[in-house]
């Protein structure tokens, strides 16, 4: 609590902490990729736009350079530059053609969804995909975009808000890794992704249900009423929605979306119902346990 009072008056912090590493960013895209490949959605996405791409742009550079043709990152807060994002850029290549297996020790162990097989998807990226991806006039066309981030085939907006962003019904894929549970106006911004994908595109989304550090249990968060809430987040533009998981899937279902998988992961411990909050009381089971989900999600062809 008397660390949001303290930064009430104080602007947010620079920097996340997140995707400064280009193991990271190749990692999690790879991860979306393959489970997109699994339940049966066209893992080719031609434009694909990021929710809080955070330090760097490196999660979408490596959806460009497995193929995608362009890339719309969103934020609150400007903190990716475009030095962190050149470097990142160039290992992310060098990883690809090396066809280097999705990291998933170390640093990395905590990354989510867990995967069965962290071997390079080749039957995804196979060589006549990589190669046509990875012709060095193509990769030197990247390279130099990230000078220009308002036009060409890499969009960065931040600050970002409301659903004119992208052009209606142009998307292929949105994804986010560990951010739809910063996001406050959360049903409007499940109503953009409606109206940004194509019929047929699909959402990617690892959510972290945890306390981000706010309380010593992995659901303390939920113990907070709501004026000690408001002063733990201070002057942040961001921190954390609180919402839980059944709400994300009755929002994303709300807009029309079919839900093509679900996958929550239990934490362990945590705060019991009894010292929960007023508001958060009659929470699900469910709900309590549940610390993360990777949510993937599609809008139909047809209306149903």
């Amino acid at each position: 609590m008397y660390m949001g009072v303290r930064t009430f008056l104080k602007p947010p912090p620079k920097g996340t902490g997140g995707t400064v590493s280009a193991r990271y960013c190749y990692s999690t895209y790879l991860r979306h990729l393959v489970m997109a490949a699994a339940t049966g959605l066209p893992a080719n996405p031609a434009t694909v736009a990021e929710i809080g791409p955070g330090d760097s742009l490196g999660i979408g550079l490596t959806a460009l350079l497995c193929g995608a043709e362009r890339y719309y990152a969103f934020d609150v807060v400007e903190h990716a530059s475009t030095e962190r994002n050149l470097a990142v850029f160039d290992e992310l290549a060098g990883l690809l053609h090396e066809r280097a297996p999705i990291p998933f020790e170390g640093e990395l162990a905590e990354i989510k969804p867990r995967l069965d097989n962290y071997a390079f998807p080749s039957g995804i990226l196979d060589g006549e995909r990589l190669a046509r991806a990875l012709d060095p006039a193509r990769v030197a066309r990247l390279r130099a975009a990230l000078g220009d981030l308002g036009s060409g085939p890499i969009r960065y907006q931040a600050p970002w808000f409301g659903d004119g962003a992208v052009d209606r019904g142009t998307l292929d894929l949105i994804l986010s890794q560990a951010v739809m549970e910063h996001v406050d106006a959360l049903e409007d911004a499940y109503a953009a992704c409606w109206l940004w994908l194509r019929p047929g595109g699909f959402m990617s989304h690892q959510i972290d249900f945890r306390c981000h550090e706010t309380a010593s249990e992995w659901n303390g968060h939920w113990a907070y009423s709501d004026l000690v809430w408001w002063a733990i987040r201070g002057a942040r533009p961001w921190l954390l929605n609180r919402v839980p998981h059944s709400e994300h899937i009755r929002l994303i279902e709300k807009q029309g979306f079919r839900i093509v998988h679900d996958r929550p992961v239990e934490g362990e411990g945590g705060v019991p119902r009894a010292r929960l909050a007023a508001r958060f009381r009659r929470m699900s089971d469910d709900d309590l346990r549940t610390a993360g989900a990777f949510v993937q999600a599609v809008k139909p062809a047809t209306p149903a």
